[in-house]
């Protein structure tokens, strides 16, 4: 009699492109718990006692970097802190180089950001140990999709059937692609909206994503509108007419929050730019998510920790 085996569960979060709807769900059920431990009045578990976590960051950071320290060591893992512009990569010191030395410290596992896209799957590569991406040129986010998907889903019971619009600068933005991967693979629908120079075309390729340029087609019966920023320092010159016009058009505000789903949540990966890309009526309202994202990205990125390193998720 033949056997079917299990699917292998992924060693790294890279991307979602091993991850299977179960396993992800598996995690999301997961941070329950880990949200649970976060209201306690003494918020730490030994599940990671004896390991230690890198965090090894090629690129500014404050919420990521402090979301994921934390993490760790709520669940009493040691943690390494990397910080590239005081460290020998500011010498010269190529990422193999320095990835082996970390490595020879004996860390169990890599949390890394890096302005360069596959940087994270070298550092898997390099160092045979657990890589978790937090976020690689603008390829992928893979934590921040996660915790933006739990928000939608502690909201609604469920992400099956829900519409997720993303508006502004999708071209550079790593959060976007993100959750064009990851929340269809949910049951979730995904429509991505900025102006037709930052919105590529390569994504409408993606199931369960569609692209446009109206946003209030975009937010027609959505349940969650993402605001994302406008990521100058990644533009060159011609993406935009001019930022008054961009906002008059794209901002998410009341106004175009009227379009949506009646009890429809306004999200922001952070950091906002007030009155550009989202009004201060929108971000500090009832519709808001914001900081609740904030809160959750702790107890996702336990659960994905967890995971990886313990893998009873």
């Amino acid at each position: 009699m033949s056997t079917v085996s299990a699917p292998t569960r992924p060693r790294h979060l890279l991307d979602f492109q091993d991850w299977s709807p179960e396993r992800l769900t598996a995690l999301l059920d997961n941070a329950d718990t880990m949200l649970q431990v976060l209201d306690r009045p003494v918020k730490k578990v030994p599940a990671l006692q004896g390991l230690t976590v890198c965090t090894a960051f090629f690129e500014n950071s404050t919420r990521t970097r402090t979301s994921f320290e934390l993490a760790a060591r709520r669940m009493s893992a040691d943690v390494l802190t990397f910080a590239a512009g005081s460290s020998s990569v500011s010498k010269g010191e190529s990422l193999r180089d320095t990835v082996e030395v970390l490595t020879a410290y004996k860390v169990d596992a890599y949390i890394v950001r890096h302005h360069a896209a596959g940087a994270a799957h070298l550092v898997a590569r390099y160092s045979g140990k657990p890589v978790i991406n937090a976020g690689d040129g603008r390829r992928a986010h893979p934590t921040q999709a996660l915790l933006d998907a739990y928000t939608v889903r502690q909201e609604y019971g469920s992400l099956e059937g829900k519409k997720v619009a993303i508006i502004g600068d999708i071209r550079h933005s790593r959060v976007a692609r993100s959750n064009a991967e990851l929340l269809p693979k949910l049951g979730a629908e995904v429509v991505l909206c900025g102006p037709a120079t930052l919105l590529p075309a390569d994504l409408a390729a993606l199931p369960g994503v569609t692209l446009t340029s109206d946003p209030r087609a975009a937010v027609r019966g959505a349940h969650a509108v993402m605001a994302l920023r406008l990521q100058k320092e990644r533009m060159g010159g011609g993406f935009l007419a001019s930022l008054p016009e961009y906002a008059d058009t794209y901002q998410v505000n009341e106004a175009l929050m009227q379009h949506a789903e009646s009890g429809a949540i306004v999200l922001h990966p952070g950091p906002m730019n007030r009155d550009l890309e989202i009004s201060s009526e929108a971000a500090d309202g009832p519709r808001s998510r914001i900081l609740r994202q904030v809160e959750n990205g702790q107890a996702v990125r336990m659960s994905v920790l967890y995971h990886l390193l313990v893998g009873r998720a």
